[in-house]
């Protein structure tokens, strides 16, 4: 048995199809799409319809991740999301796609997502896929992770192998007989490797082995696609920073709004340059 788990496309559609021939030719029997398949990209509704033309014709399971969950956020107007974020222009970017996705239809499948899936098969470790951890969608499977938090988890949620998503970064760690592993990211990786990343475990004399992919695409045409859909000149700001993560692999966007929140500023042009004058070191260029 070998399944394929994927996940963070948002909304890189070159690199969901790299990734989805790699795993026909891995043979993968099981493709499971653990979340963050839409926004900070410029293809949503392509990924969606890819993504369930491969539920309805090959038995893709797909579990909610937190920017998937965000689109029915913005749409509902939920209280979970400040108030402000609605007129600020740095959010420009989730309202683009969210109303695209809602335009569509795509909202309301949102909503019946699961949390998690479970893969049990006879006389085989069970295996327990969520995006963040199975308490939550925004809890990542790191190496920062305390083992008392894994403890907490496993304590709650009982499984031998955890699948993670959600950091953008593949791990592969063990506590005490369990595993514990993050897929890495699809669309935008952040660890300064911009090839798509997932992972695919074979079941080999009833134990899992993790196979970490890296499947090169193309990113020219993924980062030509921000200005060609129109979602560089529509989102403004944040969305020229997601464009900047897909070329160099690197997280931007959160590390500055953090950054703006703690200063009091606005996360605006003039902020950004100040950011990068006080961060030179995450600018530098990387040779892939």
């Amino acid at each position: 048995m070998k399944l394929a788990i994927l996940s963070d496309i948002h909304a890189n559609k070159h690199a969901l199809d790299a990734v989805l021939d790699d795993i026909k030719r891995q043979a993968a029997e099981r493709i499971i799409v653990n979340g963050d398949m839409v926004n900070r990209g410029p293809n949503n509704l392509a990924v969606m319809e890819r993504i369930w033309q491969g539920v309805e014709d090959e038995g893709f399971t797909v579990v909610l991740g937190n920017h998937d969950d965000l689109m029915r956020k913005w749409i509902d107007r939920d209280d979970d999301l400040p108030a402000d974020w609605f007129e600020s222009p740095f959010w420009t970017s989730t309202g683009w796609a969210a109303e695209q996705l809602e335009a569509a239809g795509w909202i309301d499948r949102v909503r019946l997502l699961p949390m998690t899936h479970r893969v049990e098969l006879p006389g085989a470790p069970t295996v327990l896929i969520a995006h963040g951890s199975p308490r939550h969608y925004r809890e990542g499977l790191s190496p920062r992770l305390p083992d008392e938090s894994i403890s907490e988890i496993l304590q709650m949620h009982p499984a031998d192998v955890l699948v993670g998503s959600h950091t953008h970064d593949p791990m592969q760690r063990t506590w005490g007989r369990h595993q514990i592993l993050n897929t890495g990211a699809v669309g935008v990786p952040f660890n300064r490797d911009p090839k798509a990343q997932y992972l695919i475990l074979e079941l080999v004399e009833n134990k899992w082995q993790a196979d970490f992919r890296r499947v090169p695409y193309d990113r020219q045409a993924a980062l030509d696609a921000f200005d060609s859909s129109g979602y560089l000149a529509a989102g403004g700001l944040s969305s020229k920073l997601f464009q900047l993560e897909v070329e160099n692999a690197r997280s931007y966007l959160t590390p500055f709004w953090m950054w703006t929140e703690k200063q009091g500023l606005e996360q605006n042009e003039s902020s950004w340059q100040q950011f990068k004058a006080a961060f030179p070191e995450r600018f530098e260029a990387t040779t892939f």
